[in-house]
């Protein structure tokens, strides 16, 4: 079996989704530019499968939240992917722009929780 990118990922014309199981939370970074400053979180998330694969997604500033963001959790991830040549070197980023929490178990239907629309509430523990 041949991996793409494509076959992990629900795409349409615009965005990009995985449901994926976040398996580490890298250091914080934070940072000041032009804008002024910022916040990166780094997270490693692992998507099931006949072969599971490991991706590092970034979350910048505002969509940062440490409530859904616990190793161990099943989020939905709509991200976009970007490449940027620097020094000659070409780097990717995957860039989260919208994150919800993935409740339920084996008996239960799957509940999304969208962080940015302030649904914590609705958490049933």
């Amino acid at each position: 079996m041949h991996w793409s990118l494509a076959s992990l990922c629900h795409q349409t014309q615009k965005a990009m989704q995985i449901d994926a199981k976040v398996i580490e939370i890298l250091p914080l970074q934070t940072g000041e530019g032009k804008n002024g400053p910022w916040n990166k979180q780094d997270i490693i998330v692992q998507i099931n499968g006949q072969y599971p694969k490991k991706i590092c997604i970034g979350l910048w500033n505002d969509k940062i939240d440490y409530t859904f963001l616990q190793v161990g959790n099943e989020l939905q991830i709509d991200f976009d992917i970007e490449s940027k040549s620097y020094n000659s070197k070409w780097y990717t980023e995957v860039k989260a722009w919208k994150v919800a929490l993935l409740l339920g178990g084996e008996n239960q239907e799957i509940k999304k929780v969208d962080i940015q629309n302030g649904d914590i509430e609705e958490l049933p523990f």
